[in-house]
């Protein structure tokens, strides 16, 4: 199986369900909230050290290339940390569908969203099959 982004960021190993083991067990459920609360972690950490960074090296420059591409370097970073927190927030609902027994279950279908999708993307709440239907009708109501 290949490696997604997210295990090699989190490091944690493919969850290999065991025969006759029922979708979304404990153990299921343990292991994705391990990957969420690790992950939210991570984005916390990197959302500390970009404040940090600013913080340090918001000095006045005079010299005003430097000025401008610092600008330029910290609007960037900015970018990334409002796509996180929202990322955050998407971590957050998962951990509450965790809560009240939804995770892991499409949102459209009621169908599992299955185990290698939920690690590819533990914020998933639709089935590949219900995402794809999601794009067609957005691309139709685009074109």
């Amino acid at each position: 199986m290949a490696t997604t982004n997210l295990q090699k960021y989190l490091d944690f190993k493919p969850y290999k369900p065991k025969k006759g083991e029922e979708y979304m067990s404990v153990n299921q459920i343990d292991h994705f909230k391990n990957i969420l609360f690790s992950w939210k972690k991570l984005l916390m950490t990197e959302a500390e050290k970009t404040m940090d960074h600013m913080k340090q090296d918001s000095s006045k420059l005079s010299d005003p290339n430097d000025a401008a591409t610092q600008e330029e370097e910290f609007r960037l970073e900015l970018r990334t940390r409002d796509r996180e927190r929202k990322l955050i927030s998407k971590i957050d609902q998962a951990l509450h569908r965790i809560e009240d027994g939804s995770y892991g279950f499409c949102e459209d279908t009621g169908e599992p969203i299955g185990i290698k999708r939920l690690e590819a993307r533990p914020i998933a709440t639709l089935s590949i099959e219900a995402q794809e239907r999601h794009e067609k009708m957005e691309k139709t109501q685009v074109d």
